[in-house]
C-alpha cells in the first residue's frame, strides 16, 4: 500500500514537471515560429569566430571559425545567409545559416570594416579602408561585379532605400563620395566634418546625415546637388544614430552627454533631449511602438525609452557586463531583445511585451569579448 502511494506521488510529480517544461517551452518559443522554421542569433567573438545561438532552445549550437578578425556582420535580407567582413584577412565572408558553415570568402582589399546590402538583397557593397576601394558583390554568385576607387580611408558604405545611390565615408579625407549604385560612377564628392564614420540617408529628401564619433556635430548633405547644407551641434560625442522609419526624426545617442537627442530632419532643428543613464552606448528601435532600447556600458543595464512621450520605460533590465550591440527577433507581439555582453561573454535574452520589458530571461555564454550581432529567421 505504501509502495503504491509513493508511485502515485512520483507519477503526479512527473506529470507536473512535464507540464511545467511544456509551459516554459511555449513561453520561450516566439509566437510566430512555426514548425520547420529556425531562429538563430550570430555573435562574433575575439577568436575570429562566430557563435550560433538557437533562440528557441536558448543554447549555443555552433562556434564557426571565420578568421581574419571579424569587423562587421549582418544577416542577408532574403537569403538564409549571414555576411560579414574580416579586417585582418581582407575578405568578405558568407555563413550558410542552414549548415552553420562558411560557404565563401571573397577578397575585397585590405582592412574592410563595414558592408551594406542593396534593398533587394541582390548586391552587397564593401569598402576597403587601406585599399581606397569600393567593391560591389553579386550575392547569388558571390562574385565581385564592380570596383571603383574612393577617397582616403573609406570606413563605411551606405545604400539609399531606393537602391540608386551608394555613399562612401572617407575618414582620412573628411569627405563623402556619392556613387551610382548600379555603375559605381562617382556623382559627387562632399566635404563634411572630420573623421566621418556613419551615415543615415533620408528616404524621400535626397539628404544624408553624417556622424563622426570624434565630433560634437552632424553634417547634413544634399545628395542631389552634392553640397554640405549645415553642421548641427550636439550635446556630446555621439556613439550611434538611429533614423525613424519615416525619416522625420533622427535619434543620436551620446555616452558623454548621458542621453539622446532628437533631431527634426525636415527643419534641421535639434529638439528634445532625454537623459538615459551613465553611459548609454547602443540602441535599437521597436518601430511599431515607438520604443527605443539602449544599452548602458557603465551600469550594465538596458533601458527603454518611449519616444512618443519622451519618457523612460521602467524598470531597466540587467544585461551582463558592458552590454553593447542590441537586436530584436523578427516577432510581432511579445519579442526577444538580445544584448551582447562584451566582458562577461554572454548573450542576454530579455523578454519584451507590448509596453515594457518583462525581465531577463537568460544569459547564454557565447565566447570571449563578443561584439557584432545578427539575427536570422529561416
Amino acid at each position: 500500500m505504501i509502495r503504491a502511494s509513493k508511485f502515485r506521488i512520483i507519477f503526479a510529480a512527473s506529470v507536473l514537471l512535464i507540464a511545467a517544461v511544456i509551459v516554459l517551452a511555449r513561453e520561450h518559443r516566439p509566437s510566430f515560429l512555426r514548425p520547420g522554421l529556425r531562429l538563430y542569433a550570430y555573435v562574433s567573438t575575439s577568436d575570429n569566430a562566430v557563435s550560433v545561438v538557437d533562440l528557441v532552445k536558448l543554447a549555443t549550437v555552433a562556434h564557426v571559425p571565420v578568421g581574419g578578425g571579424v569587423s562587421a556582420m549582418r544577416e542577408h535580407p532574403t537569403r538564409a545567409e549571414v555576411w560579414g567582413v574580416s579586417a585582418g584577412g581582407g575578405f568578405a565572408w558568407v555563413l550558410d545559416s542552414r549548415t552553420s558553415q562558411i560557404a565563401a570568402r571573397i577578397p575585397v582589399g585590405p582592412l574592410p570594416y563595414s558592408l551594406d546590402f542593396s534593398p533587394d538583397g541582390a548586391r552587397v557593397y564593401v569598402p576597403s579602408s587601406a585599399g581606397n576601394l569600393l567593391s560591389a558583390i553579386d550575392c547569388a554568385s558571390r562574385q565581385i561585379v564592380g570596383q571603383t576607387p574612393t577617397g582616403a580611408q573609406p570606413v563605411a558604405a551606405r545604400i539609399s532605400s531606393d537602391g540608386k545611390l551608394a555613399l562612401v565615408l572617407n575618414k582620412k579625407d573628411a569627405t563623402v563620395g556619392v556613387y551610382d549604385a548600379a555603375t559605381l560612377r562617382l556623382l559627387a564628392l562632399i566635404s563634411v566634418i572630420p573623421d566621418p564614420e556613419d551615415a543615415a540617408i533620408l528616404p524621400e529628401q535626397l539628404r544624408g546625415l553624417i556622424l563622426s564619433r570624434s565630433q560634437r556635430r552632424l553634417s547634413v548633405i544634399d545628395l542631389g546637388k552634392g553640397l554640405l547644407l549645415t553642421n548641427l551641434e550636439l550635446a556630446g560625442l555621439p556613439s550611434q544614430m538611429i533614423l525613424k522609419p519615416d525619416g522625420g526624426e533622427l535619434y543620436v545617442i551620446s555616452p558623454e552627454a548621458h542621453g539622446l537627442q532628437a533631431i527634426n530632419t525636415w527643419t534641421h532643428e535639434v529638439g528634445d533631449y532625454v537623459e538615459l543613464g551613465s553611459a548609454p552606448t547602443r540602441g535599437v528601435l521597436l518601430t511599431d511602438t515607438g520604443q527605443l532600447y539602449v544599452s548602458d556600458a557603465e551600469t550594465n543595464m538596458v533601458t527603454g525609452v518611449d519616444l512618443n512621450y519622451r519618457r523612460l520605460i521602467r524598470p531597466s533590465v540587467p544585461a551582463g557586463q558592458i552590454p553593447g550591440a542590441l537586436r530584436f527577433d523578427p516577432g510581432d507581439k511579445a519579442r526577444l531583445l538580445l544584448a551582447v555582453s562584451q566582458v562577461s561573454g554572454d548573450l542576454s535574452i530579455i523578454r519584451v511585451t507590448s509596453d515594457r520589458p518583462s525581465g531577463l530571461l537568460t544569459m547564454i555564454p557565447v565566447g570571449d569579448q563578443p561584439r557584432e550581432l545578427a539575427v536570422k529567421l529561416f
